[in-house]
């Protein structure tokens, strides 16, 4: 998008395996708009039709989120993170050969670029974003925004030789500032929890902003606790979709 480009986020600046995005499916857009949008202050577009109907959250006027009705009432009510490659098909064939699946083969989204959802080899969902005239953020790292992607795992080891494989560079590289880490799923969640990732959002107050989720009808799953990218905590919206927030 121009803006990115005139806002110094242009697509050179997500190389691959880098966060480039995040959406949430939820059963109601309408009801996320209102809740994201009092807690992180974000505006809302009108919905894409290019983008499966999902509406862009904003923030000062950068793209920094997308909600999306969820097609189906029998899936899950998440938060995805979406990794950036210059070549979805390719990625997603090596995704494939390193043990993981393809949920959703690579598919063009308009002219905003193309996508695919995938797992890891033990079953962790994440998505693929291959730009076109969408980079992804136009904003991170800033209250209010994509801050860090947390890898709940049940075998950091494989984890860490699933990801090193592909994203190798973004992870390892002399100029590797890796937006997302791996931890055992039993340090936050029960055993029992599946692989998955979690979405962080910076804020300036963890406190402030779990009083917020309480009144809007979200819940906190786990209270403050210390991690090395900072202080975070576990939330639900008033949908069920399950994010984090991060003070650093």
């Amino acid at each position: 998008m121009a803006e990115n480009r005139a806002s110094g986020y242009g697509e050179d600046v997500y190389g691959e395996g880098v966060p480039c995005w995040v959406d949430a499916q939820l059963p109601d857009v309408e009801a996320g708009k209102r809740f994201y949008g009092e807690l992180f202050g974000w505006t809302f577009d009108d919905p894409q039709a290019a983008y499966g109907g999902s509406v862009w959250a904003r923030r000062e006027g950068a793209p920094v989120a997308a909600l999306a009705r969820k097609p189906d009432g029998r899936l899950p009510t998440v938060w995805t993170v979406y990794f950036a490659t210059p070549d979805v098909e390719g990625l997603a064939d090596r995704v494939w050969a390193a043990g993981g699946q393809v949920i959703t083969a690579p598919v063009p989204v308009g002219e905003l670029g193309a996508t695919a959802l995938v797992t890891d080899a033990e079953g962790a969902v994440f998505g693929l974003w291959q730009p076109g005239t969408h980079a992804g953020f136009g904003r991170r790292h800033e209250p209010g925004t994509f801050a860090w992607a947390e890898l709940y795992a049940r075998d950091t080891e494989t984890a860490n030789t699933f990801y090193g494989g592909l994203f190798h560079d973004a992870l390892f590289g002399p100029e590797a500032r890796p937006d997302f880490g791996r931890a055992l799923v039993s340090d936050v969640f029960p055993a029992e929890m599946p692989p998955h990732f979690l979405v962080h959002f910076a804020v300036e107050d963890c406190e402030a902003v779990l009083g917020t989720v309480n009144r809007l009808g979200g819940r906190v799953q786990v209270p403050p606790f210390e991690a090395s990218y900072g202080k975070a905590a576990v939330v639900t919206d008033d949908q069920g979709a399950s994010f984090a927030i991060l003070e650093r």
